[in-house]
């Protein structure tokens, strides 16, 4: 396990580098800095959903993902460390399924809102697909762990999930998009 941090300002970084969990020093902004920065960013968002009055069922989804993503930010700051298993993909996919059982089928596209909690949700889904951007442009130039890119595609499906759900949460609605030819006409 890494240092723990006794004082929070090292002056190590004063200089634009930063230090990998192997004890490597790269440019802080690195593709790799910039990936693990995104995982922690994601972190933060989910955070922010968790902030929120969720269902219980969504919180206890929520509280594991973050633990998961703190793994991966820890994976991605370590150089050939494997810290997110196959099961958490697995776990995501259960999530997904359970979570979207009772939804009616998308015929519309949805525009992010409908709740504070739900936008909230839409945002980290968005920083999310940023974070599997990065992973992807990181692998096209070093070794990654395959699992945790696939992680990070499903939960940002997840996240969509959840998102409708805390829409529709205590009689809400989702926000449903409305081509431009049609907004401001009668229906």
């Amino acid at each position: 396990m890494g240092n723990r941090l006794s004082k929070i300002y090292t002056r190590t970084g004063d200089k634009g580098t930063t230090g990998l969990g192997d004890g490597s020093r790269v440019d802080k902004d690195d593709l790799r800095v910039e990936t693990f920065g995104t995982v922690d960013e994601l972190n933060s968002m989910v955070g922010l959903i968790l902030a929120s009055e969720i269902d219980d069922s969504v919180r206890t989804c929520l509280t594991r993902t973050q633990h998961e993503l703190f793994d991966l930010g820890g994976e991605l700051c370590m150089p050939g460390y494997k810290l997110v298993p196959e099961p958490c993909v697995d776990q995501l996919e259960t999530d997904l399924d359970h979570f979207n059982e009772d939804l009616p089928p998308l015929k519309d596209f949805i525009l992010p809102g409908g709740s504070e909690p739900a936008a909230r949700c839409h945002l980290a889904r968005t920083v999310c697909r940023r974070a599997e951007r990065l992973m992807v442009s990181l692998a096209k130039v070093e070794d990654i762990n395959e699992i945790s890119l696939r992680y990070l595609n499903r939960l940002s499906d997840l996240l969509f999930v959840l998102a409708r759900v805390l829409a529709r949460a205590n009689g809400g609605k989702e926000v449903i998009w409305v081509h431009g030819d049609k907004r401001g006409k009668a229906d």
